[in-house]
């Protein structure tokens, strides 16, 4: 059978995949997405989407407790954690199969199956009928990530589980233990401990959040304290005892070990890159710590074939991922093609308060040779946040002295997720302290802290 000819096949469907795909669709080239596993990827299936659907089933649970400090009534509060998952597996599938009917309307041709790269302009996928053979003269990988294991320490899904394992619990932890702190760690710690596990986080580097600013980290560390999360940094689990009903940690901390019971650990500890059994070493693409290694533009150096996502290395962000696919399917198809500033791209943690950040922390921008201007304004201040019943939070602005240039924004509360776009936005058309604080902000908003922060790092702040 002659084999089937394309502009440009994408390999995986994950937001990085199915994006590049449509837009490809969208600018007249003929494309076909190969797709093992399911449509929409980790991202939609078992990671971004699912969880959020489980904070907030725990962000409602714990605005239940404090019914009585908004004047309402409520008994007998509980959850059920089957209709928890049960909903929380609903929303992933509904946007599953949101992702079919788009590469569908966008005329993308979809191949469900194991895809290799025997060469350049040529697929090989092995699917439930046999192999099919395609060509295209544009191949883009966007075969994303999974769970990093460590040695001893693998999941077994019973008492140790990864991710996957998290957002459909055999049981409901009384004792859980979580390694790592990253975005995933926390966001799984906040979640249980939320709904009453007794949840410690063990994370190997000097803080928790290491990636975020050290101030707004420390805030999150106390408000996870206060609500009797045990927060253990400079830590390591050696090794794991696995028994029927327990797992004994062995951690060390300041040279010493010690061993604690718990009934359920989860393994946050990073990704590593989907990059086996594509061919990709005889292709001569350059793989390094288990990513691909690409220019700025995703090229991998092998004529025609591009990596985005997060199989092109950090940051590990859908909607990095998804900007990398427009951009290699607007260069593929011709047009210009604007390259992804990692530093321009936020960063958003949906644990209970929220973390969002962008561009510099105070610690880079001083390595960096920055004489800057700092603003904080916190939530404590703002009228919205205070009905809300929001009080604990803050935003803090990051500027340039010399020139102005907003060099970091970070926030710590409710809804900052939502909030950081409008720094992301200021950032893209090179905003100045100038224009933030001449913008007319709504009352009563969250936002109008943002205002304020910018306000207080040029000595011009109003409400504090």
């Amino acid at each position: 059978m002659a084999a089937k000819s394309f502009d440009m096949i994408v390999i995986g469907a994950g937001p990085g995949g199915y994006v590049a795909a449509i837009r490809g669709a969208q600018l007249g080239l003929n494309v076909a997405v190969v797709e093992r596993e399911h449509m929409g990827g980790i991202c939609l299936n078992w990671g971004c989407i699912p969880t959020k659907a489980m904070l907030r089933s725990s962000e409602v649970f714990h605005l239940m407790h404090r019914a009585a400090e908004f004047g309402l009534k409520a008994d007998k509060i509980d959850y059920d954690l089957d209709a928890v998952v049960k909903r929380s597996r609903g929303v992933a599938k509904q946007l599953n199969s949101g992702v079919g009917h788009l590469l569908k309307k966008n005329k993308v041709t979809t191949i469900m199956g194991e895809a290799t790269v025997p060469a350049k302009g040529k697929v090989s996928v092995k699917t439930e009928k046999g192999t099919e053979d395609l060509t295209a003269k544009h191949i883009v990988l966007a075969t994303g990530a999974r769970a990093r294991e460590l040695p001893g320490l693998e999941a077994d899904g019973e008492r140790v589980w990864t991710y996957k394992h998290a957002l459909v619990p055999p049981h409901m932890p009384k004792k859980l233990l979580v390694i790592g702190s990253g975005a995933i760690g926390i966001e799984f710690a906040s979640f249980y401990n939320t709904l009453g596990a007794d949840t410690t986080v063990v994370e190997v580097m000097d803080r928790i959040l290491p990636v975020e600013d050290a101030e707004i980290a420390g805030m999150a560390k106390k408000a996870f304290e206060k609500q009797g999360m045990k927060i253990m940094e400079k830590a390591m689990v050696k090794q794991l005892d696995r028994a029927k009903d327990k797992v004994t940690a062995h951690i060390e901390t300041g040279g010493k070990v010690e061993k604690h019971a718990f009934d359920a650990v989860i393994s946050a500890v990073g990704i590593v890159g989907n990059t086996e059994g594509l061919g990709l070493e005889e292709l001569g693409v350059t793989v390094d710590r288990t990513h691909v290694v690409t220019d700025e533009y995703c090229r991998t150096g092998v004529e025609g074939v591009y990596a985005i996502g997060d199989l092109a290395g950090a940051p590990w962000l859908a909607h990095k991922a998804s900007h990398e696919g427009v951009m290699v399917a607007d260069m593929i198809a011709g047009q210009k093609a604007h390259p992804v500033k990692p530093e321009s791209i936020a960063g958003c943690t949906y644990c209970h308060p929220q973390i969002a950040s962008v561009g510099m922390t105070e610690a880079q921008a001083k390595e960096a040779g920055y004489k800057i201007k700092v603003g904080r304004f916190p939530f404590i201040g703002n009228g919205k946040a205070i009905a809300l019943g929001e009080p604990e939070g803050m935003v803090k602005t990051l500027f340039d002295e010399k020139t102005g240039e907003l060099l970091g924004a970070h926030m710590i509360g409710a809804e900052v997720t939502e909030l950081i776009q409008g720094y992301v936005v200021g950032r893209q058309l090179e905003t100045t302290e100038e224009d933030l604080m001449q913008a007319v902000f709504p009352h009563p908003t969250l936002s109008e802290m943002m205002h304020e922060s910018v306000l207080d790092a040029f000595d011009r702040v109003i409400h504090i």
